[in-house]
């Protein structure tokens, strides 16, 4: 609990900062201020699934919201969020190694080498899946600076 208010009050002093002060900060993309578009991002690595979280296990982070479908799945993201949230702010993957931002689809998705990666459509995934290693170090290359063209 106490955990949670902390964070809550760092998003508030991090959102207060002026926009240069946050430009270095990472950032997720979200729809409507919700991560990975409500889902869980530790049953990607728990449950090798892609699970909606819920509205009752929820905590601000980076200045979005990431939802749980438990608390002890919350309880280990806040624990350390680094460790579970997903590559390039949830962007697609594919899309970054090329230098362009596109939405990921929490629906397709990757784990390799801990890090959990989104892909935006069936397409890409498939491109993805044959040289993953490639481009992920393309995309590494492009991340952050990319957000800000």
């Amino acid at each position: 609990m106490i955990l949670r208010y902390v964070l809550m009050v760092a998003a508030v002093l991090l959102l207060s900062l002026p926009v240069t002060a946050r430009a270095e900060q990472a950032v997720f993309s979200s729809r409507s201020g919700v991560a990975i578009g409500g889902y869980d991002a530790v049953a990607f690595f728990e449950r090798g699934v892609a699970e909606p979280g819920r509205h009752t296990h929820a905590v601000m982070w980076k200045g979005v919201v990431w939802r749980f479908s438990s608390a002890r799945n919350q309880a280990q993201f806040e624990a350390d969020p680094r460790a579970y949230a997903p590559a390039f702010g949830g962007y697609c993957a594919y899309a970054m190694s090329k230098g362009l931002v596109h939405e990921g689809n929490p629906q397709l998705w990757a784990i390799v080498d801990g890090e959990l990666f989104l892909l935006n459509n069936r397409r890409v995934h498939g491109l993805w899946q044959a040289d993953t290693a490639e481009m992920i170090a393309s995309g590494r290359i492009h991340w952050p600076a990319v957000l800000r063209k």
